[in-house]
Protein backbone atom coordinates (compact mmCIF):
# COMPACT_ATOMS: atom_id res chain seq x y z
CA UNK A 1 0.00 0.00 0.00
CA UNK A 2 1.48 3.38 -0.97
CA UNK A 3 2.17 6.16 1.49
CA UNK A 4 -0.34 8.42 -0.26
CA UNK A 5 -3.11 5.81 -0.18
CA UNK A 6 -2.56 5.00 3.49
CA UNK A 7 -2.63 8.69 4.34
CA UNK A 8 -5.89 8.98 2.43
CA UNK A 9 -7.50 5.95 4.05
CA UNK A 10 -6.41 6.62 7.62
CA UNK A 11 -8.43 9.59 8.70
CA UNK A 12 -9.18 10.77 12.17
CA UNK A 13 -12.62 10.41 13.67
CA UNK A 14 -13.09 13.98 14.83
CA UNK A 15 -14.01 14.49 18.46
CA UNK A 16 -16.56 17.33 18.82
CA UNK A 17 -15.31 17.85 22.37
CA UNK A 18 -11.79 18.66 21.19
CA UNK A 19 -12.60 22.37 21.38
CA UNK A 20 -10.67 23.38 18.28
CA UNK A 21 -8.35 22.11 15.61
CA UNK A 22 -6.00 19.49 17.00
CA UNK A 23 -2.53 19.13 15.54
CA UNK A 24 -3.66 15.88 13.91
CA UNK A 25 -6.58 17.56 12.17
CA UNK A 26 -4.35 20.47 11.11
CA UNK A 27 -1.88 18.11 9.45
CA UNK A 28 -4.71 16.16 7.85
CA UNK A 29 -6.09 19.38 6.35
CA UNK A 30 -2.66 20.19 4.91
CA UNK A 31 -2.51 16.72 3.34
CA UNK A 32 -5.94 17.25 1.82
CA UNK A 33 -4.83 20.61 0.37
CA UNK A 34 -1.49 19.43 -1.12
CA UNK A 35 -0.27 15.94 -0.16
CA UNK A 36 2.96 16.20 -2.16
CA UNK A 37 4.15 19.49 -0.65
CA UNK A 38 7.31 19.09 1.44
CA UNK A 39 6.59 19.03 5.17
CA UNK A 40 10.02 18.50 6.72
CA UNK A 41 13.60 18.23 5.49
CA UNK A 42 16.59 17.20 7.59
CA UNK A 43 19.91 16.47 5.94
CA UNK A 44 19.26 14.53 2.77
CA UNK A 45 15.80 13.29 3.76
CA UNK A 46 12.53 15.04 2.94
CA UNK A 47 9.02 13.92 3.92
CA UNK A 48 5.98 15.22 2.10
CA UNK A 49 2.88 16.11 4.06
CA UNK A 50 1.34 12.77 3.11
CA UNK A 51 4.45 10.87 4.17
CA UNK A 52 4.70 12.70 7.50
CA UNK A 53 1.03 12.01 8.15
CA UNK A 54 1.27 8.33 7.22
CA UNK A 55 4.40 7.63 9.26
CA UNK A 56 3.06 9.51 12.25
CA UNK A 57 -0.30 7.77 12.08
CA UNK A 58 1.41 4.39 11.81
CA UNK A 59 3.63 5.13 14.80
CA UNK A 60 0.60 6.49 16.68
CA UNK A 61 -1.16 3.16 16.25
CA UNK A 62 1.94 1.42 17.62
CA UNK A 63 2.06 3.79 20.60
CA UNK A 64 -1.60 3.14 21.35
CA UNK A 65 -0.97 -0.61 21.16
CA UNK A 66 1.94 -0.18 23.58
CA UNK A 67 -0.32 1.37 26.18
CA UNK A 68 0.10 5.10 25.54
CA UNK A 69 -3.09 6.85 26.56
CA UNK A 70 -4.37 10.43 26.18
CA UNK A 71 -2.75 12.69 28.75
CA UNK A 72 0.30 10.46 29.22
CA UNK A 73 3.83 11.29 28.18
CA UNK A 74 5.99 10.04 25.33
CA UNK A 75 9.70 10.85 25.55
CA UNK A 76 11.75 11.03 22.36
CA UNK A 77 15.53 10.85 22.76
CA UNK A 78 16.86 11.76 19.32
CA UNK A 79 19.00 14.29 17.52
CA UNK A 80 17.25 16.43 14.92
CA UNK A 81 15.84 14.24 12.16
CA UNK A 82 12.65 13.60 10.22
CA UNK A 83 12.04 10.75 12.68
CA UNK A 84 12.00 13.28 15.53
CA UNK A 85 9.15 15.18 13.86
CA UNK A 86 7.33 11.90 13.11
CA UNK A 87 7.59 11.03 16.81
CA UNK A 88 6.21 14.42 17.85
CA UNK A 89 3.13 14.13 15.65
CA UNK A 90 2.59 10.47 16.52
CA UNK A 91 2.47 11.51 20.18
CA UNK A 92 -0.08 14.24 19.48
CA UNK A 93 -2.07 11.81 17.34
CA UNK A 94 -2.74 9.60 20.41
CA UNK A 95 -3.51 12.60 22.64
CA UNK A 96 -0.27 12.28 24.62
CA UNK A 97 2.26 14.95 25.60
CA UNK A 98 5.57 14.94 23.64
CA UNK A 99 8.91 15.52 25.28
CA UNK A 100 12.09 15.64 23.17
CA UNK A 101 15.41 15.09 24.95
CA UNK A 102 19.00 15.18 23.75
CA UNK A 103 20.81 11.84 23.33
CA UNK A 104 23.81 13.60 24.88
CA UNK A 105 22.17 13.83 28.30
CA UNK A 106 24.14 12.11 31.06
CA UNK A 107 22.46 8.89 32.18
CA UNK A 108 21.73 10.30 35.62
CA UNK A 109 19.96 13.37 34.24
CA UNK A 110 17.95 11.27 31.77
CA UNK A 111 16.85 8.93 34.55
CA UNK A 112 15.74 11.84 36.73
CA UNK A 113 13.64 13.33 33.92
CA UNK A 114 12.01 10.00 33.14
CA UNK A 115 11.17 9.60 36.83
CA UNK A 116 9.28 12.90 36.70
CA UNK A 117 7.14 12.10 33.65
CA UNK A 118 6.94 8.28 33.86
CA UNK A 119 6.38 7.99 30.09
CA UNK A 120 4.53 5.01 28.68
CA UNK A 121 6.92 4.95 25.72
CA UNK A 122 10.44 6.13 24.99
CA UNK A 123 11.43 6.61 21.35
CA UNK A 124 15.13 6.36 20.55
CA UNK A 125 18.24 4.32 21.24
CA UNK A 126 17.98 4.29 25.04
CA UNK A 127 19.33 1.96 27.68
CA UNK A 128 16.36 -0.04 28.97
CA UNK A 129 17.73 0.18 32.52
CA UNK A 130 16.89 3.92 32.48
CA UNK A 131 13.35 3.72 31.19
CA UNK A 132 11.50 1.73 33.85
CA UNK A 133 8.35 0.13 32.49
CA UNK A 134 8.21 2.28 29.37
CA UNK A 135 8.09 0.60 25.96
CA UNK A 136 11.23 1.49 23.99
CA UNK A 137 11.01 1.91 20.21
CA UNK A 138 14.04 2.68 18.09
CA UNK A 139 14.04 4.53 14.76
CA UNK A 140 13.70 4.56 11.82
CA UNK A 141 9.98 5.13 12.15
CA UNK A 142 9.12 4.11 8.61
CA UNK A 143 5.81 2.61 7.57
CA UNK A 144 5.34 -0.84 9.01
CA UNK A 145 3.10 -3.61 7.75
CA UNK A 146 -0.42 -2.39 7.09
CA UNK A 147 -2.41 -2.57 10.33
CA UNK A 148 -6.01 -1.92 11.09
CA UNK A 149 -7.10 0.79 13.45
CA UNK A 150 -8.45 4.30 13.56
CA UNK A 151 -7.14 6.95 15.91
CA UNK A 152 -9.73 9.23 17.50
CA UNK A 153 -9.01 12.95 17.25
CA UNK A 154 -8.09 13.62 20.87
CA UNK A 155 -6.26 16.75 21.93
CA UNK A 156 -3.31 16.29 24.25
CA UNK A 157 -3.97 18.30 27.45
CA UNK A 158 -0.51 19.90 27.10
CA UNK A 159 1.24 20.37 23.79
CA UNK A 160 4.80 20.11 25.13
CA UNK A 161 6.85 19.28 28.21
CA UNK A 162 10.43 20.56 27.81
CA UNK A 163 13.03 20.34 30.54
CA UNK A 164 15.30 22.80 32.28
CA UNK A 165 17.87 22.74 35.04
CA UNK A 166 16.33 23.16 38.49
CA UNK A 167 17.63 25.35 41.29
CA UNK A 168 18.18 22.24 43.41
CA UNK A 169 20.60 20.77 40.87
CA UNK A 170 17.99 18.32 39.61
CA UNK A 171 16.17 18.84 36.31
CA UNK A 172 12.59 20.05 36.13
CA UNK A 173 9.89 19.54 33.52
CA UNK A 174 7.87 22.55 32.34
CA UNK A 175 4.49 21.28 31.17
CA UNK A 176 2.67 23.70 28.87
CA UNK A 177 -0.64 25.12 30.00
CA UNK A 178 -2.13 24.99 26.49
CA UNK A 179 -3.57 21.83 24.91
CA UNK A 180 -2.40 20.62 21.48
CA UNK A 181 -5.07 22.70 19.77
CA UNK A 182 -4.06 25.20 17.12
CA UNK A 183 -6.41 27.94 18.32
CA UNK A 184 -5.07 27.73 21.89
CA UNK A 185 -1.49 28.54 20.91
CA UNK A 186 -0.70 32.12 19.88
CA UNK A 187 3.06 31.63 19.84
CA UNK A 188 3.14 31.18 16.07
CA UNK A 189 1.98 34.76 15.65
CA UNK A 190 4.41 36.01 18.30
CA UNK A 191 7.24 34.20 16.52
CA UNK A 192 5.98 35.68 13.23
CA UNK A 193 6.05 32.26 11.56
CA UNK A 194 4.56 32.44 8.04
CA UNK A 195 1.87 30.13 6.68
CA UNK A 196 3.80 29.09 3.58
CA UNK A 197 7.35 28.79 2.32
CA UNK A 198 10.36 27.37 4.13
CA UNK A 199 11.20 27.87 7.82
CA UNK A 200 14.73 27.00 8.99
CA UNK A 201 15.32 25.81 12.56
CA UNK A 202 19.04 25.62 13.29
CA UNK A 203 18.95 24.34 16.89
CA UNK A 204 18.04 21.00 18.54
CA UNK A 205 14.37 20.22 19.06
CA UNK A 206 15.29 19.09 22.58
CA UNK A 207 15.18 22.78 23.53
CA UNK A 208 11.95 24.67 23.96
CA UNK A 209 12.14 27.46 21.38
CA UNK A 210 13.26 25.31 18.44
CA UNK A 211 10.68 22.67 19.39
CA UNK A 212 7.94 25.31 19.36
CA UNK A 213 9.16 26.79 16.09
CA UNK A 214 9.35 23.40 14.37
CA UNK A 215 5.91 22.24 15.50
CA UNK A 216 4.16 25.48 14.65
CA UNK A 217 5.93 25.83 11.30
CA UNK A 218 4.53 22.47 10.22
CA UNK A 219 0.94 23.00 11.42
CA UNK A 220 0.89 26.50 9.89
CA UNK A 221 1.78 25.05 6.48
CA UNK A 222 5.49 25.77 6.18
CA UNK A 223 8.19 23.50 4.82
CA UNK A 224 10.24 22.86 7.96
CA UNK A 225 13.99 22.66 7.31
CA UNK A 226 16.03 21.19 10.18
CA UNK A 227 19.79 20.91 10.65
CA UNK A 228 21.12 17.61 12.03
CA UNK A 229 23.82 19.73 13.63
CA UNK A 230 24.52 23.43 13.31
CA UNK A 231 27.04 24.46 10.68
CA UNK A 232 27.49 28.13 9.83
CA UNK A 233 28.27 27.69 6.13
CA UNK A 234 25.49 25.14 5.69
CA UNK A 235 23.01 27.59 7.24
CA UNK A 236 23.46 30.17 4.50
CA UNK A 237 23.47 27.45 1.84
CA UNK A 238 20.16 26.09 3.13
CA UNK A 239 18.64 29.58 3.06
CA UNK A 240 19.55 29.94 -0.60
CA UNK A 241 18.62 26.37 -1.58
CA UNK A 242 15.13 26.47 -0.05
CA UNK A 243 14.44 30.21 -0.40
CA UNK A 244 13.91 30.28 3.38
CA UNK A 245 11.51 32.94 4.62
CA UNK A 246 11.90 32.43 8.38
CA UNK A 247 14.96 31.52 10.48
CA UNK A 248 15.44 30.64 14.13
CA UNK A 249 18.95 30.99 15.54
CA UNK A 250 20.77 31.98 18.72
CA UNK A 251 23.54 34.59 19.08
CA UNK A 252 26.29 31.96 19.28
CA UNK A 253 25.27 30.70 15.85
CA UNK A 254 24.98 34.23 14.52
CA UNK A 255 28.54 34.95 15.64
CA UNK A 256 29.82 31.90 13.77
CA UNK A 257 27.91 32.89 10.64
CA UNK A 258 29.31 36.41 10.77
CA UNK A 259 32.86 35.09 11.09
CA UNK A 260 32.55 33.02 7.91
CA UNK A 261 34.80 34.13 5.06
CA UNK A 262 33.02 37.02 3.29
CA UNK A 263 32.94 35.08 0.03
CA UNK A 264 30.94 32.32 1.75
CA UNK A 265 28.55 34.52 3.73
CA UNK A 266 28.01 37.17 1.07
CA UNK A 267 28.31 34.80 -1.87
CA UNK A 268 24.94 33.21 -1.15
CA UNK A 269 21.50 34.69 -1.71
CA UNK A 270 19.70 35.33 1.58
CA UNK A 271 17.26 37.86 0.18
CA UNK A 272 14.35 35.47 0.83
CA UNK A 273 14.65 35.92 4.62
CA UNK A 274 11.74 37.96 5.95
CA UNK A 275 12.16 37.13 9.64
CA UNK A 276 15.34 36.15 11.49
CA UNK A 277 14.31 35.47 15.08
CA UNK A 278 16.90 35.14 17.83
CA UNK A 279 16.64 34.58 21.59
CA UNK A 280 18.03 32.34 24.38
CA UNK A 281 21.10 34.48 25.14
CA UNK A 282 22.33 38.06 25.04
CA UNK A 283 23.37 39.28 21.61
CA UNK A 284 26.49 41.46 21.48
CA UNK A 285 25.60 44.94 20.12
CA UNK A 286 28.27 44.79 17.41
CA UNK A 287 26.94 41.43 16.21
CA UNK A 288 23.38 42.74 16.25
CA UNK A 289 24.37 45.75 14.16
CA UNK A 290 26.16 43.48 11.68
CA UNK A 291 23.01 41.42 11.15
CA UNK A 292 20.85 44.52 10.83
CA UNK A 293 23.14 45.70 8.05
CA UNK A 294 23.20 42.27 6.39
CA UNK A 295 19.50 41.41 6.46
CA UNK A 296 17.90 44.80 7.09
CA UNK A 297 16.43 46.11 10.36
CA UNK A 298 12.92 44.93 9.50
CA UNK A 299 14.02 41.30 9.21
CA UNK A 300 15.87 40.85 12.51
CA UNK A 301 13.63 40.16 15.51
CA UNK A 302 14.52 39.43 19.13
CA UNK A 303 12.37 37.74 21.75
CA UNK A 304 12.81 37.42 25.50
CA UNK A 305 10.81 35.16 27.76
CA UNK A 306 11.13 31.91 29.65
CA UNK A 307 9.77 28.52 28.68
CA UNK A 308 7.14 29.26 31.34
CA UNK A 309 5.81 32.07 29.05
CA UNK A 310 4.22 34.19 31.76
CA UNK A 311 5.31 37.26 29.79
CA UNK A 312 7.20 37.75 26.52
CA UNK A 313 8.92 40.75 24.95
CA UNK A 314 9.59 41.32 21.26
CA UNK A 315 11.21 43.94 19.05
CA UNK A 316 12.52 44.33 15.52
CA UNK A 317 15.71 45.96 14.33
CA UNK A 318 14.17 49.39 13.83
CA UNK A 319 13.11 49.52 17.50
CA UNK A 320 16.49 48.18 18.61
CA UNK A 321 18.31 50.99 16.80
CA UNK A 322 16.35 53.54 18.85
CA UNK A 323 16.59 51.43 22.05
CA UNK A 324 20.05 49.95 21.68
CA UNK A 325 20.53 46.84 23.82
CA UNK A 326 16.84 46.33 24.60
CA UNK A 327 14.96 43.04 24.19
CA UNK A 328 11.69 44.90 23.60
CA UNK A 329 8.46 45.61 25.45
CA UNK A 330 6.03 42.95 26.68
CA UNK A 331 3.65 41.73 23.97
CA UNK A 332 1.97 39.40 26.44
CA UNK A 333 1.77 39.52 30.21
CA UNK A 334 3.48 42.05 32.47
CA UNK A 335 7.04 42.70 33.68
CA UNK A 336 8.49 44.78 36.49
CA UNK A 337 11.90 45.18 38.15
CA UNK A 338 12.33 44.87 41.92
CA UNK A 339 15.14 45.13 44.42
CA UNK A 340 15.94 42.39 46.93
CA UNK A 341 13.39 43.80 49.37
CA UNK A 342 10.61 43.48 46.79
CA UNK A 343 10.29 47.20 46.04
CA UNK A 344 9.49 48.07 42.43
CA UNK A 345 12.44 50.04 41.04
CA UNK A 346 12.26 53.18 38.88
CA UNK A 347 13.35 53.20 35.22
CA UNK A 348 17.07 52.67 34.79
CA UNK A 349 17.66 50.84 38.09
CA UNK A 350 18.91 47.26 37.79
CA UNK A 351 17.12 44.59 39.77
CA UNK A 352 15.41 41.26 39.45
CA UNK A 353 12.82 40.93 36.68
CA UNK A 354 9.39 39.69 37.76
CA UNK A 355 6.74 38.43 35.36
CA UNK A 356 2.98 37.87 35.52
CA UNK A 357 0.48 36.57 32.99
CA UNK A 358 -2.37 38.81 31.91
CA UNK A 359 -5.31 39.11 34.29
CA UNK A 360 -7.83 36.36 33.63
CA UNK A 361 -5.47 34.41 31.39
CA UNK A 362 -5.12 30.68 32.11
CA UNK A 363 -1.97 29.21 33.61
CA UNK A 364 0.79 29.07 31.01
CA UNK A 365 2.67 26.16 32.59
CA UNK A 366 3.12 23.88 35.56
CA UNK A 367 6.32 22.38 36.96
CA UNK A 368 7.18 18.77 37.61
CA UNK A 369 10.08 18.60 40.06
CA UNK A 370 10.19 22.27 41.04
CA UNK A 371 8.23 25.08 42.69
CA UNK A 372 7.94 28.58 41.17
CA UNK A 373 9.53 31.57 42.88
CA UNK A 374 6.40 33.67 43.27
CA UNK A 375 4.50 36.08 45.49
CA UNK A 376 0.89 36.28 46.65
CA UNK A 377 -0.08 38.53 43.70
CA UNK A 378 0.88 36.01 41.04
CA UNK A 379 4.22 37.58 40.10
CA UNK A 380 7.07 35.13 39.40
CA UNK A 381 10.78 35.47 38.69
CA UNK A 382 13.09 33.28 36.64
CA UNK A 383 16.20 34.88 38.13
CA UNK A 384 17.04 37.35 35.36
CA UNK A 385 18.43 40.78 36.20
CA UNK A 386 17.80 43.93 34.21
CA UNK A 387 16.05 47.28 34.02
CA UNK A 388 13.32 49.06 32.09
CA UNK A 389 13.43 52.52 30.54
CA UNK A 390 10.83 55.29 30.62
CA UNK A 391 9.02 53.77 27.62
CA UNK A 392 8.80 50.29 29.14
CA UNK A 393 11.56 48.68 27.07
CA UNK A 394 13.33 45.88 28.93
CA UNK A 395 17.14 45.59 29.11
CA UNK A 396 18.80 42.44 30.46
CA UNK A 397 21.90 42.47 32.66
CA UNK A 398 22.44 38.78 33.52
CA UNK A 399 21.13 35.93 35.65
CA UNK A 400 21.26 36.58 39.38
CA UNK A 401 23.12 33.29 39.78
CA UNK A 402 25.75 34.39 37.21
CA UNK A 403 26.49 37.86 38.57
CA UNK A 404 29.41 38.22 40.97
CA UNK A 405 30.89 41.09 43.00
CA UNK A 406 34.39 42.46 42.47
CA UNK A 407 35.47 44.69 45.37
CA UNK A 408 31.81 45.45 46.15
CA UNK A 409 30.86 46.23 42.54
CA UNK A 410 28.44 44.02 40.62
CA UNK A 411 29.90 42.45 37.49
CA UNK A 412 27.76 40.84 34.80
CA UNK A 413 29.51 38.10 32.80
CA UNK A 414 27.34 38.68 29.71
CA UNK A 415 28.80 42.18 29.30
CA UNK A 416 32.39 40.88 29.30
CA UNK A 417 31.51 37.98 27.00
CA UNK A 418 29.95 40.37 24.49
CA UNK A 419 33.26 42.26 24.26
CA UNK A 420 35.31 39.07 23.95
CA UNK A 421 33.33 37.64 21.05
CA UNK A 422 33.69 40.88 19.10
CA UNK A 423 37.34 39.92 18.54
CA UNK A 424 37.76 38.31 15.12
CA UNK A 425 39.75 35.36 16.50
CA UNK A 426 37.40 34.54 19.39
CA UNK A 427 34.74 31.98 18.51
CA UNK A 428 32.98 31.99 21.90
CA UNK A 429 33.61 32.93 25.51
CA UNK A 430 32.29 32.28 28.99
CA UNK A 431 33.20 34.40 32.01
CA UNK A 432 32.90 33.20 35.60
CA UNK A 433 33.79 34.75 38.92
CA UNK A 434 36.50 32.91 40.83
CA UNK A 435 37.11 33.44 44.56
CA UNK A 436 39.67 36.11 45.55
CA UNK A 437 40.78 36.86 49.11
CA UNK A 438 41.08 40.61 48.55
CA UNK A 439 38.26 41.39 46.10
CA UNK A 440 35.81 38.60 46.86
CA UNK A 441 35.81 37.44 43.25
CA UNK A 442 37.66 38.18 40.01
CA UNK A 443 36.63 37.57 36.38
CA UNK A 444 38.05 34.48 34.68
CA UNK A 445 37.54 34.14 30.94
CA UNK A 446 37.22 30.78 29.21
CA UNK A 447 37.84 31.41 25.52
CA UNK A 448 37.16 29.18 22.54
CA UNK A 449 39.62 30.12 19.80
CA UNK A 450 42.03 28.59 17.33
CA UNK A 451 45.05 28.87 19.61
CA UNK A 452 45.87 31.84 21.82
CA UNK A 453 44.92 35.40 20.87
CA UNK A 454 48.09 37.51 21.37
CA UNK A 455 46.47 40.94 21.70
CA UNK A 456 43.44 39.95 23.74
CA UNK A 457 44.56 41.69 26.97
CA UNK A 458 45.10 44.95 25.09
CA UNK A 459 41.77 44.50 23.28
CA UNK A 460 39.97 44.19 26.61
CA UNK A 461 41.87 47.09 28.22
CA UNK A 462 40.48 49.48 25.60
CA UNK A 463 36.91 48.27 26.07
CA UNK A 464 36.34 47.33 29.72
CA UNK A 465 36.71 49.05 33.06
CA UNK A 466 39.60 47.67 35.16
CA UNK A 467 37.38 45.69 37.57
CA UNK A 468 35.64 43.97 34.62
CA UNK A 469 38.78 42.84 32.83
CA UNK A 470 39.48 39.11 33.21
CA UNK A 471 42.38 38.51 35.59
CA UNK A 472 43.03 35.18 33.88
CA UNK A 473 42.27 33.78 30.45
CA UNK A 474 41.93 30.08 29.69
CA UNK A 475 41.87 28.79 26.11
CA UNK A 476 39.83 25.72 25.23
CA UNK A 477 39.17 23.77 22.04
CA UNK A 478 35.81 22.21 22.96
CA UNK A 479 32.53 24.14 22.52
CA UNK A 480 31.39 26.04 25.59
CA UNK A 481 27.70 25.96 24.74
CA UNK A 482 25.33 23.37 23.43
CA UNK A 483 23.71 23.66 20.02
CA UNK A 484 20.92 25.79 21.49
CA UNK A 485 23.37 28.39 22.79
CA UNK A 486 23.12 27.37 26.45
CA UNK A 487 26.15 27.23 28.72
CA UNK A 488 26.39 25.40 32.04
CA UNK A 489 28.16 28.26 33.76
CA UNK A 490 27.85 26.94 37.31
CA UNK A 491 29.52 23.68 36.29
CA UNK A 492 32.39 25.52 34.60
CA UNK A 493 32.82 27.78 37.63
CA UNK A 494 32.78 24.91 40.13
CA UNK A 495 35.30 22.87 38.15
CA UNK A 496 37.75 25.75 38.09
CA UNK A 497 37.19 26.67 41.72
CA UNK A 498 38.00 23.10 42.74
CA UNK A 499 41.21 23.19 40.70
CA UNK A 500 42.56 26.29 42.49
Amino acid sequence: MTVELRAELRRFVQDPAAGGTTFGMALQALVDADPDAPAVTCGEETLTRAELFARSYDLGLQLAAAGVRPGGYVTTVLHNSCDTVVAMFATWFVGAVPQVLSPRLPARELREILELTAPAAVLGEVDGDLTGRATVMAPPFALGPATDGILPDVAAPAWKAPTSGGSTGRPKVIVAGQPAVVEAITLGDVFRIPTSGAALVTAPLSHNAPFCAAALAVVRGCHLVLMPRFDAAETVRLIERHAVRWVYAVPTMMARIWKLPPEVRDGTDVSSVEVWLHMAAACAPALKEAFLGWLGPGAVWELYGGTEAQSVTLLDGHEWLTHRGSVGRPVSGEMQVRDDAGTVLPPGAVGRIWLRREAGAPETYRYLGAVPVSDESGWETLGDLGHVDEEGYVYLADRDTDMFTVGGVNVYPAEIEAVLVEHDLVVDACVVGLPDEELGAVPHAIVLADGQVPDLDLWLAHRLAPHKRPKSIEYVAAPLRDDAGKVRRAQLRNERTEQR
